[in-house]
Formats: C-alpha cells, structure tokens, sequence
C-alpha cells in the first residue's frame, strides 16, 4: 500500500499530504525523498511517534514542510494544515531555488539562488535543503540581525517554537561548513538578544 500511495502521490494533484513517519513497507522519510527527488513538491505534513528534535530535523532535510509529533490536539493538526497550505500558496517556497538567476558572494563563497548551489573558491559544497533554505534566508538579509522567529519564518516558512532547537541544531551545521573556525565565527556571528 505505501508503494501505491506514492505512486498516487506522484501522479496525482494534491493540496498537502498528510504522511507517517512509520509505515509497514517503507519509512515516511524515503517517501518524501523520493517524492522530492521525482520533483514534487506538494506540501508534506509529517506524522510520527518520534517527537524529538534530531526526528524533526530528519524530516526538514528529507523535504518535510511541517513535522508533528504524536500523541496531538486535532486543532494543532487542523491549524498546521492550515499553515501548510498558506504558505505552499506563497510564490517561492523557503527551500527552492530562486526563479530568477542570482548570485551571491562572501569571503571565497558564492551562493547560486537559482541552482541551489554553494561553491568555495570554486569547489562545490553539497547542500540539504534546510542548509540551503536557512543560508537563503540569511544571505538575503545579509548585516541584517533576524530574531529566531524571523529567520524560522524565512527559512522553514513557520514559527518559531521555544522548544524547538533545530534552528540551532542548523546554524551549528552551517558553522561547520562555512566557518574555519566554528567557534570563532566570521560570516554567521549571533547578536546576543538581537538574532
């Protein structure tokens, strides 16, 4: 039934699909990678048992939009889906590639909005696309403090939860990469009590 199900999932126009993490045949998040990979991008809501944050993030990288965790209020379901669907409505999701052709450079970096790729003196760095939506949003706003809240609304296209640390969890991944020094950071420096 799960191979039906993405099957259908691919050939069919949907508004939001609403997804288990844990199903008999395949995992949710191969699912949603193999949507991803086909180029679909219907909104994906994220249902699972496994509610800490490494779990979410797992999903945000393979491409989930929204990710809750079970036991939930019916009401919390219903307004995610709502929130889902808003901003699937927006004209460029948080983690795509930028319609129009852009570049963007810092230090011996260069970020393509347009093809989603990251490059340091010329070398490729792959990229997830909660990496690439995250650093988008920041090189959009470039000198620009973003509070936590802005930049999950820019870059996951939600809000920000205090008990949700995968934000953190991201700009610590982004450090690593970009950073020689992760712990003495040049390009993504934190503004205590600013952003």
């Amino acid at each position: 039934e799960d191979a039906a199900g993405l099957q259908r999932a691919g050939a069919e126009d949907f508004d939001v699909i609403i997804l288990d993490r844990m199903l008999p045949d395949l995992d949710g998040l191969t699912i949603v990678s193999r949507l991803r990979s086909a180029g679909v991008g219907t909104p994906v809501l994220m249902l699972s048992a496994l509610g800490r944050s490494e779990n979410r993030i797992e999903g945000l990288e393979a491409g989930v939009d929204d990710y809750l965790a079970k036991p939930f209020n019916p009401r919390e379901l219903v307004a995610r889906i709502q929130s889902v669907l808003r901003r699937s409505r927006l004209t460029e999701m948080p983690g795509a590639p930028s319609s129009e052709p852009q570049r963007m450079r810092f230090g011996q970096f260069e970020l393509d909005l347009s093809t989603r790729s990251l490059r340091k003196a010329g070398t490729a760095i792959p990229l997830t696309t909660s990496d690439f939506a995250t650093l988008k949003a920041l090189a959009r706003h470039a000198r620009e403090p973003l509070s936590r809240q802005r930049l999950m609304q820019l870059s996951r296209g939600r809000d920000y939860e205090s008990s949700d640390r995968s934000l953190d969890v991201q700009i610590s991944r982004l450090r690593k990469l970009l950073e020689d020094d992760p712990h003495q950071p040049r390009y993504l420096q934190t503004v205590w009590g600013v952003g």
